[in-house]
């Protein structure tokens, strides 16, 4: 117990909903790892019977498992530097329910338009990316970050997906998550 109470001297879980989720995906990419496979084969958005409980459950799951470390730490290395600041400007509970929401969305529209499975927190980092753009927006007025990161991020995601490159990246995920993390901040929707 007296190890407890000194991390927590010199330690702060200033991130509930970041952290956890951080926790929640590394343990599942550890234990794919482990399992040659079969965690993420189990987890992960694929097409299956409407009436198969899994079906719905995997719209969340998917998006915590990653394709290896690299995978895990380009996604995390964004959503541990801008989901702190996002946690913190609109609470743990309405950050948990957009992330539910992109995963629920991103989920059935990727669904309705790959035959491919799918995983990774790529729709969720998105969302951050394009949300973050749009933290300290004013009224009447387009913020240039957004104008910068809608460049970078979104059109770039669309040329490669318009190109139908063939890199298993899920770019409708990443299109998506931009633009409900757009609609989410621009519009200032609170839930």
């Amino acid at each position: 117990m007296e190890i407890v109470n000194n991390i927590n001297n010199y330690f702060s879980y200033n991130s509930v909903v970041i952290i956890s989720y951080f926790i929640i995906c590394l343990i599942i990419l550890i234990l794919n790892y482990l399992s040659k496979g079969k965690i993420n084969r189990f987890l992960m958005l694929q097409r299956g019977s409407i009436i198969n409980p899994m079906t719905y459950l995997r719209l969340f799951t998917s998006s915590c498992c990653h394709d290896g470390w690299s995978h895990f730490k380009n996604n995390f290395l964004i959503i541990l530097i801008v989901g702190p600041m996002l946690e913190e400007k609109y609470g743990s509970i309405t950050l948990l329910k957009m992330m539910l929401i992109i995963c629920i969305f991103t989920g059935i529209i990727h669904l309705i338009i790959s035959k491919r499975p799918a995983i990774g927190a790529s729709n969720i980092t998105f969302m951050f990316i394009a949300l973050s753009s749009v933290v300290n927006i004013s009224e009447g007025k387009v913020p240039i970050t957004l104008l910068l990161v809608f460049l970078f991020y979104v059109v770039d995601e669309i040329i490669k997906a318009i190109t139908r490159r063939k890199d298993n990246i899920g770019h409708d995920a990443h299109i998506i998550g931009a633009i409900c993390g757009f609609i989410f901040g621009y519009f200032g929707i609170n839930f």
